[in-house]
């Protein structure tokens, strides 16, 4: 079945867009009809996949973004709704494992503090881009999407939303809170036609996974526990969040899709 480009006429914010998950569903998006403004805080490879996405015939813009700054938040928005005239598709995939960020190589099987050595200052800088973060994009995006007849929130969680390891306590805090987080607001803003989903994604190959998975041990047990038998790449979260931004799931609101390879179902 040919169903032709998903998102024709849409227009969405990806935040996290300049690399990873983010930049592969910022592509995606744009190759299914949508107007894409990107937003992170890595200028030059935010500008770069711009150009890629402009050369192959789509539509997109960039913007600096701190997700945990509210009045950023607005400028976004705002700048998006003024360039493209309405908004419907909010991709919050912008995140932070709670390692060191100079890290080249994990050390250790968790990728950032255990939680006795975890400081206030830690915990707060997690908690703030991967829950904050998305409580704000989410609380400028709405007023937007009501005006636009509905819209569709895509959160990105991860499977340590769903299940705890021995991992940094802070990132599974984090992520738990994104998973209940789009439960509660997809049951408040059902009337207005606002989905909101989370996605869980498994061990996936991005640069915030990378020192982890230069560790030979840390990866071998990773790939252990995924049943498949493959890291995830960013375009196979970046199909599940085409799928939620489009109107084949327009009955889908509240709801957890895992993304793992198998990992969950152990």
């Amino acid at each position: 079945m040919n169903i032709g480009k998903r998102l024709e006429g849409k227009v969405a914010i990806v935040t996290g867009g300049a690399s990873g998950i983010g930049a592969e569903t910022a592509r995606a998006f744009a190759a299914h009809g949508a107007s894409v403004m990107l937003a992170d805080v890595q200028d030059d490879l935010g500008a770069t996949v711009v150009e890629e996405i402009t050369g192959a015939g789509g539509t997109a813009r960039y913007m600096q973004l701190d997700v945990a700054d509210e009045a950023a938040w607005a400028e976004v928005v705002g700048a998006t709704v003024e360039a493209f005239g309405a908004l419907h598709v909010l991709g919050n995939i912008a995140g932070i494992s709670g390692r060191d960020p100079n890290m080249v190589v994990q050390t250790s099987g968790t990728a950032g503090p255990r939680l006795e050595d975890q400081t206030l200052e830690q915990w707060n800088r997690v908690m703030e881009i991967n829950a904050t973060g998305v409580f704000l994009g989410t609380k400028a995006s709405i007023p937007h999407m009501r005006e636009a007849g509905g819209g569709s929130i895509i959160n990105i969680s991860s499977i340590c939303g769903i299940v705890g390891s021995h991992a940094n306590a802070g990132y599974h805090a984090s992520k738990g809170a994104v998973r209940i987080f789009s439960k509660a607001a997809a049951v408040q803003y059902a009337p207005d036609k606002i989905r909101v989903n989370s996605i869980h994604p498994g061990f996936v190959d991005t640069p915030m996974t990378k020192p982890g998975h230069s560790n030979n041990e840390v990866a071998k047990a990773r790939m252990e526990a995924t049943p498949l038998g493959r890291f995830g790449r960013p375009e196979d979260i970046a199909m599940g969040c085409l799928y939620l931004a489009s109107d084949e799931a327009s009955w889908v609101t509240g709801s957890e899709l895992v993304i793992d390879g198998g990992m969950t179902a152990n």
